[in-house]
């Protein structure tokens, strides 16, 4: 009788725990990424369904995301995949060319995306109007930044299509949109200097931090809430690391010392989070760095300029999560499908779910709330999220299918 037994868990545990890790020392080339990889739909999947959560603000299921347990949340995760995906999508063609073609594609999708931003800024308008006209939850129409529209409703109506005006949970299209009309330029010099384009990334991180540099806000004063400047810089790591995916190797090399480097840092967060003697010792460290000259950027929170210890909790999170080798396990288990249909599919789940999730607000403004109904809320908008995923992968199925037998 065969032992139906993996390999891997009839080895020592040292053996499992190097197998799981996937750390090993040598070399860092693969076989060329050939179609999609299970572990970025997965991640991009979980990512989208943490936004959707988080913005439907007030569940207890709130408390399970990403941002309770770290610096950083679902915003990083969404900015690094997308420059990673970025990354094995486009490089390909901008490296053999010819060229224009192949700016031109980058450029369509950072066009559809702008179409996409402006559909569900008019829906969601219609949700909050029509919360205010039917039931009388006029007080919405104060939140999210709708507020301007009625103030300076010519000036507002100028913003929006302009993107100077973003209603709140509607911020990271307009940061993807831009940093996708980068693209282009960012890769062709990624292939030929990958090392110092990613120093002038960081340059520029630090200059937009360092001046507070930000994409105007029209007509209320201030910056963009997401600042392209700053938040280049997890785009620019992932675009990168995606282009170094598609040749087979990796930009940033495996390494045992890192890994327990990163470990060791997600560990010391996540104390710093849950355990408040803690945090308050960590703030009043960075508070005595601020003091001794240290920049705002290097020494708190700041979101908006993607603030150091935000950076480094999620860099730390993607090394840590793209070491273990168990992870390509997972991503390709069944348990795991309807996350890696939801990354597969992740603008329309994205813009899906950003709707739902304002409808939701509205809902629950008008409701009294409690952990059922936030379940039967958000249930709900997952089932169809993860439905509209399994219909619109099907759909792509069956259309190659037929070009094929026509073919």
């Amino acid at each position: 009788m065969p032992d139906s037994q993996p390999a891997l868990l009839r080895a020592p545990l040292g053996e499992r725990l190097k197998g799981w890790l996937a750390i090993p020392m040598g070399t860092d080339t693969t076989a060329p990424l050939k179609g999609r990889d299970a572990r970025l739909d997965m991640f991009r999947g979980l990512a989208l369904l943490m936004i959707f959560i988080n913005h439907v603000p007030g569940t207890f299921y709130e408390t399970l995301t990403s941002r309770n347990f770290g610096f950083s949340d679902a915003a990083e995760a969404f900015v690094f995949m997308s420059g990673l995906a970025a990354g094995l999508a486009y490089s390909g063609k901008l490296a053999t060319g010819p060229l224009w073609p192949a700016i031109a594609k980058v450029w369509a999708r950072a066009r559809h995306l702008y179409f996409v931003h402006l559909s569900i800024t008019m829906m969601a308008l219609a949700v909050f109007a029509a919360a205010a006209l039917w039931f009388g939850l006029y007080e919405l129409l104060g939140k999210n930044n709708l507020a301007p529209l009625f103030a300076t409703p010519l000036e507002a109506m100028i913003g929006l299509p302009l993107m100077t005006h973003q209603l709140g949970y509607l911020n990271i299209l307009p940061l993807y949109i831009t940093l996708l009309l980068a693209t282009p330029a960012i890769i062709l010099a990624g292939l030929r200097w990958p090392v110092r384009t990613l120093i002038g990334s960081i340059a520029l991180w630090v200059i937009a931090g360092q001046f507070r540099l930000n994409l105007p806000n029209f007509p209320t004063p201030g910056g963009w809430f997401f600042n392209p400047l700053s938040w280049q810089i997890l785009f620019v790591i992932g675009l990168l690391s995606g282009m170094a995916m598609k040749q087979g190797k990796r930009f940033v090399p495996r390494s045992p010392w890192l890994f327990g480097a990163a470990a060791a840092f997600l560990l010391l967060v996540l104390v710093w989070v849950k355990v408040p003697p803690v945090g308050d010792a960590g703030r009043q460290v960075l508070g005595f760095l601020s003091k001794l000259g240290l920049p705002f950027y290097v020494t708190w929170f700041d979101k908006t300029f993607l603030a150091l210890p935000r950076l480094l909790h999620a860099l730390a999170l993607f090394y840590v999560v793209a070491s273990l080798g168990v992870m390509r396990q997972v991503s390709e288990s069944k348990w795991t499908a309807p996350l890696r249909l939801m990354g597969r599919q992740g603008l329309a789940v994205f813009a899906t779910g950003t709707v739902i999730s304002l409808f939701l607000q509205a809902v629950k403004a008008g409701i009294s709330s409690n952990i059922w109904i936030d379940t039967l809320l958000l249930g709900a908008g997952v089932a169809v999220l993860v439905l509209l995923a399994h219909v619109l992968t099907r759909t792509q199925q069956m259309t190659r299918a037929a070009a094929a037998v026509s073919a």
